[in-house]
């Protein structure tokens, strides 16, 4: 049975020739005995003419040449399994592509460890995809020009090495909601064209190399944004928009200023410095030579070459005095404004402040002091990620505690408005309460309160770090954490709200209904989701679940599988006190072997280990029974005697379910294998779920002899 997957008989110890996969890819798989006899020429020739449209059957549609050149130059390891077999939908069954209609509408190709150039003329060929992602590789090089992506929305190309300004050509799409190219070398200033992008949602530009100002965003659209860690100054315009944005938007950038940041804007260097900028002031008449005098801020250097010039120098002098006082005094009713004006906006948002005449140079200085003092406090809380630090009260209270928006999230609540929030019981985990909280602006959110006892043993400093590296996860089968907060003896997480429920409800159903399986195809495609999130985590992050269960996987909108309480499990110390969920014999059948037996809860979980949970989810998804009720399928004398144990579980699922479901079982038991090492990795289980869907859907194709070259996704 393992020879229906070349990933699983990879594991069984079969090798395929790395030399003989790459030469057949690069030659579009021809016979290697043909190849030598070939011109180069030929083949190039044979290439161009062979390029068609999607559904003419054996010819090389554009979307797939178009991938193909992009693999030549970005994948110089040969880590992208991009290969054309000669059908005309081959490249929609490729990894991270997806296909509409035999086009290519979405592309994820992350990390793969690609370390070439990103290629242009290349995928700017896919006029009809909508979200590219190349996110976690180490391409470099400039980003090209990606006008010819017409219908594209979303753009992830964070965590590379491009270099280079922000590429102009994003202006010409008009479709753009989502643009990330943090964690960069992208240099240069900031277009001001971003203000254009009315559709924009998404921006992040975090550690780049970007310098110049910060545009004035204003586009109502936009909920996250970050250009923190750059060398951008000057001060940040105060839109309605880039107020919601805490200082861990922006800082750190030494030179950025303003109200949003706490920091005031200097007005310049003083008047009496060496180094003080030149000053337009009006040029005394031409002398007859023809020649002129230039006047350096005040300090007035006049080398005439003759005496022609002295005539004028108490002139010059005294008008120089003139305006260095006019100037001076200018400044002065300035500043003293400006100062009356921040009085005012401090009495407005209730912070007064105790304001003493300064009748004598002694008290003005004082104040003075007391001033920067205040202003250098804010800076430095600012710069050390601390967003809000109000007093906590209500249902979910603890004393006084930071709340951190996580990741450049838009500030759409207040830490006095989520303490204010009525909290209704979703559920008890190993590390902590969940609740659904409404807010007063009629908000939800979900909120996990941390078992103190369980996590007491983490410092400040590594919950905060923890914390900020769970934080910038994003992926679409992940439920995002938003914010954080951390207490003296509090601790909570802050994520979206699913409303669609748990996928252990969808399986198991309510009390007042019979638990049914799911068709296989929804097995199936919950399975891939759950993998999809799980690969990001090991593979582009080298982080762990620990905790991965049914009541742990929640469904979004569009009821994809959304995977929550992941990278919590490793904060939990090894002698933390025992509950309850601790000896619960369900949470105990998704513990790996490794970790099950060892008394002492020493074990720490592992990608392996999160393997196993992933074949037990599997099972349940299969059967609809509980892990408790499950047989001990590793026992099982072969794996029909698996098979026929699921099959006494599920009612028919129609032409060509048998073999699904058989390979899907294949999937579950190569994941529960006692040895750790023999299990697969997260990525290669869903190469394996992706090659039954394509053996899904070339059955539905040949099935249907009305079909002709739809490469739809399941």
């Amino acid at each position: 049975m393992l020879d229906r997957f070349p990933s699983l008989s990879s594991l069984a110890g079969r090798e395929e020739d790395d030399d003989a996969r790459r030469l057949s890819e690069s030659h579009l798989a021809m016979p290697p005995e043909i190849l030598p006899s070939v011109p180069f020429a030929l083949l190039f020739l044979l290439l161009v003419f062979t390029i068609t449209v999607p559904g003419s059957s054996g010819r090389l549609p554009s979307d797939a040449a178009a991938l193909l050149l992009f693999k030549s130059k970005a994948d110089l390891k040969g880590n992208l399994p991009f290969s054309y077999n000669g059908s005309s939908l081959s490249h929609c069954k490729w990894s991270g592509v997806s296909c509409l209609n035999g086009r290519v509408v979405r592309l994820l190709v992350e990390g793969f460890h690609l370390g070439g150039v990103f290629p242009p003329d290349s995928l700017s060929q896919l006029d009809q995809l909508r979200v590219l992602s190349l996110q976690n590789n180490s391409l470099s090089g400039p980003i090209p020009d990606l006008s010819g992506l017409v219908n594209l929305k979303s753009l992830f190309l964070d965590h590379n090495l491009f270099s280079g300004p922000f590429p102009p050509s994003i202006f010409s799409l008009h479709r753009i909601r989502t643009i990330d190219l943090s964690h960069n070398n992208l240099t240069g200033s900031m277009p001001s064209s971003l203000t254009k992008l009315d559709r924009l949602n998404y921006l992040r530009l975090d550690w780049n190399r970007f310098n110049g100002t910060v545009p004035p965003l204003n586009q109502s659209s936009l909920q996250t944004f970050n250009v923190s860690r750059n060398s951008l100054a000057g001060p940040i315009p105060v839109t309605p928009v880039l107020s919601h944005f805490g200082a861990s938007s922006y800082l750190p950038n030494p030179g950025l200023c303003g109200e949003i940041v706490h920091k005031e804007c200097l007005p310049g260097p003083p008047f009496f410095s060496s180094s003080a900028p030149a000053v337009a002031v009006p040029q005394p008449p031409p002398a007859s030579q023809g020649q002129s005098t230039e006047l350096q801020g005040v300090n007035l250097t006049v080398s005439p070459p003759s005496g022609v010039y002295h005539k004028w120098t108490p002139l010059i002098a005294g008008f120089s005095c003139g305006v260095a006082v006019l100037v001076g005094s200018i400044l002065c009713l300035v500043l003293a404004v400006r100062r009356q004006r921040r009085r005012y906006h401090e009495r407005i948002q209730g912070h007064e402040t105790d304001y003493v005449a300064a009748d004598t140079a002694h008290e003005a200085a004082m104040v003075r002091a007391e001033q920067e003092a205040e202003l250098a406090e804010k800076v430095k809380r600012a710069q050390e990620g601390m967003v809000m630090q109000m007093q906590v009260g209500g249902p979910l209270a603890g004393r006084s505690g930071i709340l951190v928006f996580c990741a450049g999230e838009a500030h759409l609540y207040t830490l006095e408005q989520l303490m204010r929030a009525s909290a209704e019981l979703l559920g008890r985990g190993i590390v902590g309460t969940t609740y659904k909280a409404v807010m007063d602006n009629g908000l939800i959110v979900c909120v996990k309160r941390l078992d103190s006892g369980k996590v007491e043993g983490v410092s400040r400093e590594t919950f905060e770090g923890h914390m900020e590296a769970v934080g910038g996860l994003r992926h679409p089968n992940l439920v995002p954490l938003r914010a954080y907060l951390q207490a003296k003896e509090e601790r909570l997480l802050v994520y979206d709200y699913q409303p669609n429920g748990s996928l252990f409800s969808l399986i198991h159903g309510s009390k007042s209904t019979r638990a049914k399986p799911l068709h296989w195809t929804s097995c199936l495609k919950i399975a891939e989701d759950v993998a999809q999130g799980l690969s990001y985590i090991h593979q582009a992050w080298r982080l762990v679940h620990g905790n991965l269960k049914s009541s742990n996987v929640l469904l979004g909108p569009d009821f994809e599988a959304c995977v929550s309480d992941y990278c919590l499990a490793t904060l939990l110390q090894p002698d933390h006190p025992p509950s309850n969920l601790d000896n619960d014999p369900n949470a105990l059948a998704y513990r790996a072997p490794e970790i099950r037996n060892h008394a002492d809860r020493s074990s720490q979980p592992t990608t392996k280990s999160d393997a196993y949970a992933f074949g037990t989810l599997l099972l349940e998804l299969l059967t609809s029974k509980p892990p408790a009720q499950h047989p001990n399928v590793e026992g099982m004398a072969v794996a029909d005697e698996a098979m026929r144990w699921v099959r006494s579980t599920r009612e028919d699922d129609g032409v060509g379910g048998d073999d699904q479901l058989g390979m899907l079982l294949e999937v579950a038991l190569a994941c529960r294998l006692r040895v750790p090492e023999q299990r697969p990795t997260m990525w290669q289980v869903l190469k394996m779920l992706q090659e039954i869907k394509e053996g899904a859907v070339e059955d539905d194709h040949d099935l249907d002899p009305h079909n002709s070259s739809n490469g739809t996704v399941l």
